[in-house]
């Protein structure tokens, strides 16, 4: 299993700029793709980004240019820095990572950090 725990959370105002950390534990040589989902108040957890094994990203189309994920091998963690934040972006915002075992993809999340957006 792959145990992921997130930090960096808080609370901004807008316009502000914040970065996440995800770290990794566990057997992390299975993991195929990891990053960043989010869910806010009364909707459902949706895609922030990802980054596969081969190093490929991938964006929502609405967060392109202001958020950017990243490998920190030195810390061992995937960040999320995020920039221009608006009071939409006022979310949950949890680790995501895709391990492999026995051929088969098995989802693993964080616990969550709350990102704050104050207008």
């Amino acid at each position: 299993q792959v145990q992921l725990v997130e930090s960096g959370g808080g609370l901004v105002q807008a316009g502000g700029s914040l970065r996440l950390s995800c770290a990794p534990s566990g057997s992390t040589n299975r993991i195929d793709v990891i990053g960043w989902y989010r869910q806010a108040p009364g909707k459902q957890r949706a895609m922030v980004a990802t980054i596969g094994r081969d190093g490929n990203t991938n964006y929502a189309d609405s967060l392109k240019g202001r958020f950017t994920i990243s490998r920190d091998n030195a810390k061992n963690t995937i960040d999320l820095q995020m920039i221009g934040l608006k009071p939409e972006d006022t979310a949950v915002y949890y680790c995501f990572a895709l391990d492999i075992r026995l051929g088969v993809r098995f989802p693993n999340w964080g616990q969550g950090t709350q990102v704050t957006v104050s207008s």
